[in-house]
C-alpha cells in the first residue's frame, strides 16, 4: 500500500505540475505562449506519462473521480478509497506549493491570480454559469471514465490504455477550459485553489461534486452496457 499511494501522489503531483503549470507559466506568453491547446495537450501528456510510469504499481488513478469510477466499475476496493484520496490531494498540494514558488520568483510577481483554478460566473474563462459548470464537469468526468474502462478492459489492446486515456483527458480539456478552466479531477482543483485569488475556495464544491458524481455516472455506465465481466 505505501507503494501505491507513493506513486499515486507522485502522479498527482506530477499531473497539477506540469498541467497547471502550463497554464500558469506558458500559456499567456507574449507572442510565445502555447494557449488553451497547448494547455490541453500538457495534462493529457501528464497523465499518459505517469501512466505508463507508475500505473502498474497502484492502477495510475492520480485522481479522487477516477478511484471512485474505478471502485464502482468494480475495478478497485472500496477499503483502498480514502487512503487514495489523501495521496492525490497531498500530491496536488505538494505540487501547488512548488509551482506558488516558482511563480512568486517573477520579477514582477503581484499575487498568484487565478493560478489555473477552477470556477463558474466571474471565475469563468469565458463567464459560463454555475448550471453550464456543473453539466460539463459531470459529462465530461462520466465520459472520461468510460474510456478509462473500456481502454484498459481485457477486450482492448493490450499497452495502448495510456495513450487512450491521455488523449481523452486533452480532449476534455479542449472542450471545457472555456468554461470552467476544466476540473474532472477534485484533486486537481483543490491544490491551486488554496492558492488563488479570487472565489477558487468558495467555488471549490462544485469540482468536487461535479466530478464524483460524473465518475459514478461513468462506472455504472460501463457496468451496464460495456463490461465483459
Amino acid at each position: 500500500m505505501f507503494q501505491k499511494l507513493g506513486a499515486e501522489f507522485i502522479g498527482t503531483f506530477w499531473l497539477v505540475l506540469g498541467g497547471c503549470g502550463s497554464a500558469v507559466l506558458a500559456a499567456g506568453v507574449a507572442d510565445v505562449g502555447i494557449g488553451w491547446l497547448g494547455v490541453s495537450l500538457a495534462f493529457g501528456l501528464t497523465v499518459m506519462t505517469m501512466a505508463y510510469a507508475v500505473g502498474h504499481i497502484s492502477g495510475g488513478h492520480f485522481n479522487p473521480a477516477v478511484s471512485l469510477g474505478l471502485m464502482i466499475g468494480g475495478r478497485f476496493e472500496a477499503k483502498d478509497l480514502i487512503p487514495y484520496w489523501v495521496a492525490q490531494v497531498a500530491g496536488a498540494i505538494a505540487a501547488a506549493v512548488v509551482l506558488y514558488l516558482i511563480v512568486s520568483g517573477a520579477p514582477e510577481f503581484a499575487g498568484p491570480g487565478g493560478f489555473a483554478s477552477n470556477g463558474y460566473g466571474a471565475a469563468s474563462p469565458q463567464g459560463y454559469s454555475m448550471m453550464s459548470a456543473l453539466i460539463i464537469e459531470v459529462v465530461l468526468t462520466a465520459a472520461f471514465l468510460f474510456i478509462i474502462l473500456g481502454s484498459t478492459s481485457s477486450g482492448a489492446p493490450a499497452g495502448f490504455a495510456p495513450i487512450a486515456i491521455g488523449l481523452g483527458l486533452t480532449l476534455i480539456h479542449l472542450i471545457s477550459i472555456p468554461v470552467t478552466n476544466t476540473s474532472v479531477n477534485p484533486a486537481r482543483s483543490t491544490g491551486v485553489a488554496l492558492f488563488a485569488d479570487g472565489p477558487a475556495l468558495s467555488q471549490l464544491w462544485l469540482f468536487w461534486v461535479a466530478p464524483l458524481l460524473g465518475a459514478a455516472i461513468g462506472g455504472i455506465l460501463w457496468k451496464t452496457l460495456g463490461s465483459e465481466e
